[in-house]
């Protein structure tokens, strides 16, 4: 067999030859295209026969399947129906990127790419009741698995016990003669294998460290969420107590557990200064919720907070003028707790602060409800 080499050299040629080998994908060929990472080794993934070389290019025992690629994140849907918690949240932020997820699939049969196509795919794709699925952060790669009408599978482009490839020589040194089509765009970007991370009931489990180290996995897999006022003694911590506490209902767990459920929840101001104490009446607001907030101390925003949240709650319009003057590329994540502005309380009665409470409670309810973990 003689292997095709396609270039990328020319924006004019670009589309033909993603064009070319979405048709040799699609037709039962074996293509080798760039990632971020690595070079993989395509197949179709709904095609015995391919399938079969491409186990015998690699040297693979058949009954390990390979990973599933994605051009695009929602994609996934595809083949992980009702996604959700952890495995969306990690699809979420670090996707497209160098980072395979296993997921659970209890009943493969309800996902639509089986649906669409036939249970007898079903182990091409699925392990054990499970899947891996990449989704590249690369042009030449999304394109090509976007262009392509069927679902495709791909390891790295190299056979079992030798070096990842880097580049296309590297690639064709092994797989010259055994692959119908490489796709040559120079050195990947990172030179380096993805991060395998498995999510599970509990959380998730590191496989292999790739690109992503173990630190970047923790921070992806936490939700941070930042309430901001002004003063940071009264709005915000009473405010911060409240989500807390919803969330830990809606998780299932005491509010001093959410850390360990990867939520991280704090409050800030505008005009804050350092290690003021809650208001006593803020206190005693949320005392009579059953909500502590006593060992409360303010702290002025701050830049990385803006930017290690990934979604923000301000009181009024100003503040969201602020934190968006702070760090502009924060996108939809910041937005008002309510509609429209809730008033400071400070310097009120308690009766003042009790209702600032309860207008809290029913806006964080609604945002709660808008939020997908």
């Amino acid at each position: 067999m003689d292997t095709k080499v396609l270039k990328i050299d020319s924006e004019k040629d670009y589309w033909n030859v993603i064009r070319e080998a979405a048709y040799c994908l699609q037709n039962g060929g074996l293509v080798v295209f760039p990632t971020e990472t690595v070079y993989g080794l395509g197949a179709n993934a709904i095609d015995p026969a391919t399938l079969n070389r491409l186990h015998g290019v690699k040297n693979r025992p058949k009954d390990k399947p390979f990973t599933v690629h994605i051009g695009a994140r929602s994609a996934v849907d595809r083949f992980v129906p009702d996604l959700k918690g952890l495995g969306r949240r990690f699809t979420q932020k670090a996707w497209p990127g160098p980072l395979t997820l296993i997921f659970n699939v209890e009943n493969i049969e309800e996902a639509p790419v089986i649906r669409d196509t036939s249970p007898q795919h079903g182990p091409a794709m699925y392990h054990q009741g499970t899947i891996g699925i990449r989704c590249p952060d690369d042009q030449i790669a999304s394109n090509l698995l976007n262009e392509t009408t069927i679902p495709v599978v791909a390891a790295s482009a190299n056979p079992a016990g030798s070096n990842a490839p880097v580049n296309a020589d590297e690639a064709l040194a092994t797989l010259e003669g055994k692959v119908e089509l490489v796709i040559d765009a120079g050195t990947t970007r990172y030179a380096k294998a993805s991060t395998i991370v498995q999510v599970n009931r509990n959380g998730y489990e590191i496989l292999r460290e790739g690109v992503l180290d173990e630190r970047t996995i923790r921070r992806l897999a936490t939700v941070n969420i930042l309430l901001v006022c002004t003063g940071n003694t009264c709005r915000s911590p009473m405010a911060a107590g409240l989500f807390r506490r919803m969330l830990a209902e809606r998780i299932g767990c005491q509010d001093h557990e959410l850390d360990e459920h990867g939520f991280y929840v704090e409050s800030a101001g505008t005009g804050a200064f350092a290690n003021a104490k809650a208001s006593i009446p803020a206190i005693t607001a949320m005392k009579t919720r059953g909500i502590d907030i006593s060992n409360h101390k303010s702290q002025p925003l701050r830049l990385e907070q803006i930017d290690r949240a990934d979604y923000i709650f301000t009181m009024t319009a100003h503040h969201l003028d602020t934190v968006t003057a702070i760090s502009a590329v924060i996108g939809k994540q910041a937005r008002r707790i309510d509609d429209s502005d809730i008033d400071d309380p400070i310097g009120g009665s308690d009766e003042v602060y009790e209702n600032c409470a309860k207008r809290l409670e029913k806006a964080l309810r609604c945002r709660l409800e808008e939020l997908s973990f």
